[in-house]
This record gives structure tokens, C-alpha cells and sequence, in this order.
């Protein structure tokens, strides 16, 4: 991200930038910083945005080859085009011939950095990955936030904001947004605000049917089940997570035996540090082999899902039915 600023900076531009990464936030913004620095507002002659799984790289190529009209680049920005999940060779290819007047600005969800147009833009530009930013980065960024606001906020306070909004920034800034103007006519931001505001995301409610289901606590896991679905979370997303949680439980549980100090705990299971210590004593509730199970389940549940063969919604309750009530026997 440095390097974009500083290129922003200097005004040297590389021919093709490529952002990619689950940090939405973070991705869009640096997306927007770079088209309103190589771009003047409402020219339509020499920006152009492509979008989606269908663009014919014939006419993209075409049009990267025009020179820009009374301006300094022509930019193309593309985004979610797959380009980078799947064998793209001739555009791959024709990328070190771009010329030095245009600038491709790729934006992508999906990644594979085997295939040849991801080294084709490490090559010849910047592949720069947005991820899950840590602990401190988010904490600076949230108490400079509120500096500006001139507010002020205990770290344990900060802590259960956190715990509250999880670690995505663009939930973070929604939510800051809130208990800003709910908080307006205070000076410090207290817990009892932050309770108040702040909703729980998803992977946080997740968090708590897999705990039930450790228990054994059927009941219980159904009703956050059905709370979720009140919520319109569609089950497909549901499970998804849930799933995600005990890979994440498999994934701690085997570094944990390796001995790994909680930074790389933290970094490889893709969870801030703060959240490893809870994420273990989930764990404990469960054994290598159940974990693996349910895992296993999970996945498979997904694609019967996607497949049509399984109603979504009875899908997720039979796998929660079936965990919560089962015995440990490993």
C-alpha cells in the first residue's frame, strides 16, 4: 500500500496495478486514490471501467493501444473479471507491451498466483493484496479515526468495540459511524455504548453456535441458527462460516501442539491475535477427528447445497442437530 501512496506522490504511475485480497475496505479505497490521481472528473474519453467475467480481451487490448486524448494516461479500470482464476494467455502476453501512456487498474476477488497474469503484473507493474489487517494496525486506525472526532476511548473499551464489529474495516468504519453519532454530545466513549450500537457480525454469532454445539447444547445452537436466518443471512452463508470456524478450530488445535507462539497462530489461521486465546478454549471442546468430521460434513453439505440436491435452510439444521447432540467419543 506504500508503494501505490509514494507512486501517487512522486506521480510515476506503473503500467498496471493489480489489487486483490479479502480487505474490501482497504482495496476500494486504494482503488479509488489511484483512478482520482491518474484521472480528471467526468472524462469520459480516456477512463473507461470494464466489469464481470465477460469482457472481450480483444477490445480491451484494442483500447489500451489508443493514446490517451489531451490527457497524461488513458486508464482502464476492470474488476472481478476471473482474469486471475483461470489461463488468460494473451493478455497475459500482450501486458509487457502496454503502453508507457496507459494504465490497467485490475481489481479482483479471486486469485491464483500460478497462472500467467498474475507473474505477468508482478512483472511488469504492482500485485499488492489487501488481507485482514492485525491488531494494532486496526487500533490506530480506529483511535485516529476518533481523535479526529475528538473523542476519546479506554483500550478495554476499544478491545470490546473490536470484539463487537470483527476485524473487516468496512464494518469497522460503518460502526464507527454509529457510535459516533450516538455519542455526539460525549466526550469519552464508554462500554455501555458500545453495547448499545453495536450489532454483532456474523463470524461473532458463529462463534456462539459453535460453542453450543461443544456443549452439546442443541437447543441452543438451533435458536442462533434461526436468529441468523431472521436476520436474512441466507443458510448457504451460514455454513459457510461455520465451516470456517472449525477450520480455523483444526488449524489452531494442530499449531497449538507444534508449540507456535500466538503471532503465527494468529498470521496463519487468518484471525487477529487478540481472538487466538478464545478460539482455543473453543477448540478444546472438540477433538482432531470431530473437527475433521464436521468439517468434512460441511463441505459436502455446501455442494449439495449448490447443486440443488439439498433445501439450503434443512441442510444447515440437520448438520446442527447432529453435532449438538453428538457424543464425544474420540
Amino acid at each position: 500500500m506504500k508503494s501505490i501512496d509514494e507512486d501517487i506522490k512522486n506521480a510515476q504511475f506503473q503500467r498496471v496495478y493489480l489489487l486483490y485480497g479479502g480487505e474490501e475496505y482497504l482495496k476500494q479505497q486504494y482503488k479509488q486514490k489511484l483512478v482520482t490521481a491518474l484521472t480528471s472528473p467526468g472524462d469520459n474519453l480516456n477512463y473507461t471501467r470494464f466489469e464481470g467475467k465477460n469482457i472481450d480481451i480483444k477490445e480491451l487490448i484494442s483500447l489500451a493501444d489508443t493514446m490517451p486524448f489531451l490527457a497524461g494516461h488513458r486508464v482502464l479500470l476492470i474488476e472481478d473479471s476471473g482474469f486471475f482464476k483461470k489461463s488468460c494467455d494473451e493478455l497475459a502476453e500482450y501486458l509487457p507491451n502496454l503502453p508507457d501512456s496507459t494504465c490497467m487498474i485490475f481489481v479482483e476477488s479471486e486469485m491464483e498466483k500460478r497462472y500467467k497474469m498474475y507473474k505477468a503484473v508482478a512483472k511488469c507493474g504492482r500485485a499488492i493484496e489487501f488481507g485482514a489487517q492485525d491488531e494494532q494496525l486496526l487500533e490506530r486506525w480506529i483511535l485516529a479515526r476518533l481523535k479526529r472526532d475528538n473523542k476519546k476511548i479506554t483500550r478495554s473499551v476499544l478491545r470490546l468495540f473490536l470484539t463487537k464489529a470483527g476485524t473487516d474495516m468496512g464494518t469497522i468504519d460503518r460502526e464507527l459511524e454509529k457510535l459516533l453519532c450516538y455519542t455526539l454530545e460525549k466526550e469519552v466513549i464508554e462500554a455501555e455504548d458500545v453495547e448499545t450500537i453495536c450489532t454483532e457480525q456474523i463470524t461473532n454469532q458463529i462463534f456462539e453456535v459453535v460453542n453450543a454445539i461443544g456443549r452439546r447444547d442443541q437447543k441452543r445452537a438451533l435458536e442462533l441458527y434461526h436468529h441468523l436466518l431472521e436476520l436474512k443471512e441466507q443458510p448457504l452463508r451460514i455454513l459457510y462460516f461455520t465451516n470456517r470456524q472449525f477450520q480455523i478450530l483444526l488449524h489452531l488445535k494442530s499449531m497449538q501442539s507444534a508449540h507456535l507462539d500466538y503471532g503465527l497462530m494468529a498470521s496463519k489461521a487468518g484471525i487477529p491475535k487478540f481472538a487466538v486465546r478464545r478460539n482455543l478454549e473453543q477448540a478444546e471442546s472438540f477433538s482432531k477427528d470431530e473437527l475433521k468430521r464436521a468439517l468434512a460434513e460441511g463441505v459436502e453439505l455446501e455442494t449439495n447445497i449448490k447443486t440443488g440436491r439439498m433445501d439450503g435452510q434443512i441442510a444447515v439444521e440437520l448438520m446442527l442437530m447432529r453435532y449438538g447432540n453428538r457424543k464425544t467419543t474420540d
